[in-house]
């Protein structure tokens, strides 16, 4: 006699939910605590660039031509314009993007451990035109690099 194969799907997700179940009672998997990096609050809640900057702790920051930062002239859509940004500065150990005019500048920060390549690609919204900027930490030190982006159709408020 065979088995139902509905049957056995069941008792096999009734099987994995109490194994599961027995690591929560245990104490070995806790789904409370957050595992995920820490996020800076100050920054990302920041409603200008100077405030998102430092929060950063990024406020004395220089322009280098060692950060690529490859953005379009104008982007015919806010709501996906595409950002490249790679950091050519010896021991970059994070870069965040920021769009000047958005609600909250800060768009994104990305972190690297040791010889990671820092190069990242975003697609971010932007509901007028406005200058993006990207800022590279190496070294303890702050590096920035911008261009104004013209946008056709407004991504986060048109």
């Amino acid at each position: 006699m065979e088995m139902n194969p509905a049957r056995r799907t069941v008792l096999r997700g009734a099987s994995s939910l109490g194994a599961l179940s027995a690591l929560v009672l245990a104490g070995v998997l806790k789904p409370t605590a957050v595992y995920a990096a820490e996020w800076n609050k100050a920054a990302f809640e920041a409603k200008d660039t100077a405030g998102a900057l430092k929060g950063m702790g990024a406020a004395a920051s220089a322009d280098s031509k060692d950060l690529v930062l490859k953005v379009p002239d104008i982007a015919e859509n806010g709501a996906v314009v595409p950002v490249d940004v790679l950091s050519n500065i010896p021991n970059t150990t994070s870069i965040a993007i920021l769009v000047e005019k958005n609600p909250q500048p800060l768009c994104a920060q990305f972190d690297f451990a040791n010889g990671a390549l820092p190069e990242v690609a975003a697609r971010l919204k932007m509901g007028q035109t406005s200058l993006v900027k990207a800022v590279a930490k190496a070294d303890g030190k702050f590096y920035t690099a911008q261009k104004e982006v013209k946008v056709t159709v407004g991504g986060c408020g048109g």
